[in-house]
């Protein structure tokens, strides 16, 4: 168990060292999204392209959830 929360607790040390509170804040939530895509057996570049990609076309704020780890479909 504590090999697999290790390098979520590396990246919150990390994110001591970001400069300013706000910098700390976005570290945490991309730290966070690239930890979630390993747990649920993502590869986090894929998913992030494809995701920002969206996002940058228009994706509907209210369909969010479509784009969240867990939901991504890999084009295969």
């Amino acid at each position: 168990m504590e090999r697999t929360i290790r390098p979520i607790a590396l990246n919150r040390k990390n994110a001591l060292f970001a400069g300013h509170d706000t910098g700390a804040e976005n570290w945490a939530v991309i730290a966070s999204l690239i930890e979630t895509c390993k747990l649920n057996a993502v590869e986090p570049h894929a998913w992030l392209t494809k995701t920002l990609t969206a996002i940058a076309n228009g994706h509907k704020q209210a369909q969010i959830e479509q784009l969240l780890p867990w939901n991504y479909k890999a084009d295969v």
